[in-house]
């Protein structure tokens, strides 16, 4: 573990008129910057290492959807929070991805400093990527916390990104079958 990142973390606390050394706080700087890198280890992770070989041969060419897939990431502009969930389909075209590989392939890239928008891309492209899918799709919904807790403090706001490539771009059908698949039934 980095000094440095601890170091700068007992200087926040200085910044913010704490005393480090009180109880409460004494391991705070440490305890913040093994937190820190655990929710910024998406970095030190590869598509490549995240696959490891995970693409089977395939004759389906429908649709495989993988829904309501939790993820948590650090707004780049605030280091606040935004957690919600991702949804992710692609149309095979003679390979299949490993399910869990989906899921992997969100937290890899949810957990670095990001934006929404930016990750509903390199989701969708790294899919794209790794299977030479006939069309990927993806969906996030979000909730943020630099908006929940501070600036407008909106509590029920929900943001909702999507990516469409390929088959989901070109075909209103295509799209329309998708987002009906994950739409909520309440």
């Amino acid at each position: 573990m980095s000094d440095d990142l601890q170091r700068h973390y007992r200087d926040i606390l200085l910044g913010l008129g704490e005393d480090p050394e009180r109880e409460g706080l004494r391991d705070t700087p440490l305890r913040a910057a093994k937190a820190m890198r655990y929710l910024c280890h998406g970095y030190e992770q590869s598509l490549e290492e995240i696959i490891n070989g995970a693409l089977f041969a395939s004759d389906n060419d429908e649709m495989v959807t993988v829904k309501d897939i939790e993820l948590y990431s650090l707004c780049e502009h605030h280091l606040l929070p935004f957690i919600g969930k991702a949804h992710v389909a692609y149309i095979p075209t003679g390979k299949v991805l490993g399910l869990s590989k989906v899921a992997r392939i969100v937290d890899m890239f949810a957990r670095r400093l990001q934006i929404q928008e930016t990750l509903t891309r390199q989701i969708a492209e790294a899919v794209q990527r790794v299977t030479d899918a006939a069309g990927v799709a993806v969906v996030i919904e979000a909730q943020h916390m630099c908006m929940m807790m501070r600036g407008v403090e909106k509590q029920n706001s929900v943001m909702n990104t999507s990516v469409m490539l390929g088959a989901f771009r070109e075909s209103q059908n295509t799209r329309h079958e998708f987002l009906k698949l994950i739409k909520r039934s309440n």
